[in-house]
């Protein structure tokens, strides 16, 4: 989607990955998020930690091709992800008297918020909040996919496990592993994915 050309160090880094770690039959979108991931964090365990399928990831790739919307839970996931301007109501005013009035979370209110601006069809990506994947399910805003990678020890797990019971195009991870880098690298992967470089795991 995004051409670019990258550094000599990422190069390396990719490489070092791939002496470790053969991710080669995996299907290619899955194969280009999961070495993302594991470049991102030098974590190798997500290779069998991140759980989706592949026509998932490719109604979310095809969606970003095509324009649509990328909201995020938190700023720092929105300053990872580096193709794209995504749109974040967390420190949003209004997402604080939502949430007072309503009795919910601000990352709930978020949520409410960001689907009331951009409709069915966007992106998602969670990378903090279990409570915006709650919201996210509930109030039904038809994503063309939702990235659930929020970390911690407190309803993470139970957040991400609900979004894949859940029946909604997503990506998700299985630990309680995850965070703002790790959400942004995953929709950075799909952001850069070319299917002509697919035997680079879509690198491009």
């Amino acid at each position: 989607m995004t051409v670019r050309q990258p550094h000599p160090i990422e190069l390396r880094s990719y490489e070092i990955l791939r002496s470790r770690v053969d991710l080669s039959p995996m299907p290619p979108l899955w194969r280009a998020v999961a070495e993302r991931v594991i470049h991102a964090t030098a974590d190798l365990e997500y290779a069998v930690d991140i759980v989706t399928r592949e026509e998932h990831l490719r109604q979310g790739w095809s969606a970003l091709r095509s324009g649509a919307p990328i909201v995020t839970d938190e700023r720092m996931v929105a300053a990872g992800i580096t193709a794209r301007e995504p749109l974040c109501h967390a420190d949003d005013p209004a997402a604080a008297r939502m949430a007072r009035a309503a009795g919910i979370t601000r990352s709930a209110a978020a949520v409410r918020l960001s689907y009331s601006e951009v409709g069915p069809g966007a992106v998602w990506v969670v990378g903090s909040a279990p409570e915006a994947i709650s919201e996210i399910i509930t109030r039904g805003v038809q994503p063309a996919l939702v990235i659930g990678m929020p970390v911690g020890f407190v309803g993470a797990s139970e957040a991400k496990e609900a979004l894949r019971a859940s029946g909604l195009p997503q990506l998700s991870n299985v630990s309680e592993k995850g965070g703002s880098a790790v959400a942004a690298a995953a929709v950075n992967a799909l952001l850069y994915f070319d299917p002509a470089n697919d035997d680079r795991g879509g690198r491009a």
